[in-house]
């Protein structure tokens, strides 16, 4: 194992980037400590502590006023009993699919992409938000016609709070360069607005709760295509268990929003920047995909 003294500082920066991108959010210290031992010491303490308030309230006098005990029964302003939580009960997560229902409802009030990024930002229905630094919005010209929507944000994604940040990014950009695109000119975005820890998948259950948002999304940027980036995506908006080897190069009417209000687009799947970069020779299928959507949205 190398020391990281020994390290140069291009091997350094190489080597924390990696750690960043497989999820470490903190640095630990050189020598390792004894958690067990100081919550132990901590516990000792805090017992000590509680012995010691207990021997001054028995050597005051009987002469001190009592103070009230708060009871778990207490009568509230109304009359009504108020049950207290005991001391230390953790505090309850909000049941899945009330914090679908919360999404629903937060999504379906904005009346603009303004307003539905402020909704997302106040929203703390998905744990995911609990562990990513920025919500990452879409970027780029809702009046553009045109939507790119990726799975999820990565770990330049979340530093930056913008959509396809980093190498990724600029793969992207390429790819929409090649058939006459800028990014700056359409909407780029992600069906998942926070990064997952270690860039794992999202659960089922997280899915659902960003599904609201993310349709919402589309309903009021109105894009008349949609190019969809990577398997994830594929899944989320085709449904089934395909790779996107299999999703890829078909055009397929996606509908959002429910028979009422709703909308039907015209979507194209093919690989996201991330499967270029590791399988160079997919390229070659990209490069397919793009030119069909290049002519369909010419045409």
């Amino acid at each position: 194992m190398i020391s990281t003294d020994r390290m140069s500082p291009a091997e350094l920066a190489a080597l924390l980037h990696f750690h960043a991108e497989a999820g470490v959010e903190w640095l630990l210290e050189q020598d390792p400590v004894d958690r067990f031992a100081e919550f132990a010491q901590a516990r000792v303490a805090r017992g000590n502590a509680g012995s010691q308030a207990v021997q001054k309230t028995h050597t005051s006098g009987q002469n001190d006023t009592p103070r009230p005990v708060a009871n778990r029964d207490t009568p509230g302003p109304s009359g009504n009993r108020v049950t207290a939580p005991p001391a230390g009960a953790p505090q309850m997560a909000i049941p899945d699919e009330q914090a679908i229902a919360e999404a629903r409802f937060a999504a379906e009030a904005a009346r603009s992409l303004a307003e539905l990024k402020s909704a997302m930002e106040a929203f703390s229905g998905c744990n995911l938000k609990n562990s990513a630094r920025n919500m990452v919005f879409a970027d780029g010209d809702p009046s553009s016609g045109i939507m790119v929507i990726g799975p999820m944000p990565n770990g330049d994604d979340d530093r930056e709070g913008v959509p396809f940040s980093g190498k990724q990014g600029q793969m992207l950009d390429r790819m929409l360069a090649a058939i006459g695109l800028d990014r700056t000119a359409v909407l780029v975005t992600n069906v998942i607005p926070w990064r997952p820890p270690g860039n794992r998948v999202p659960s089922p259950r997280e899915t659902d709760i960003c599904r609201p948002f993310i349709e919402r999304q589309i309903l009021l940027a109105e894009p008349r295509h949609l190019l969809i980036l990577g398997n994830f995506a594929g899944r989320f908006f085709f449904g089934g268990s395909d790779t996107i080897h299999h999703m890829r190069g078909e055009w397929r009417d996606i509908s959002v929003g429910g028979p009422v209000g709703g909308l039907t687009i015209p979507a194209l799947a093919t690989l996201h920047p991330q499967d270029l970069m590791s399988a160079p020779a997919s390229k070659r299928l990209a490069w397919q995909d793009l030119l069909a959507f290049r002519a369909r949205i010419r045409g």
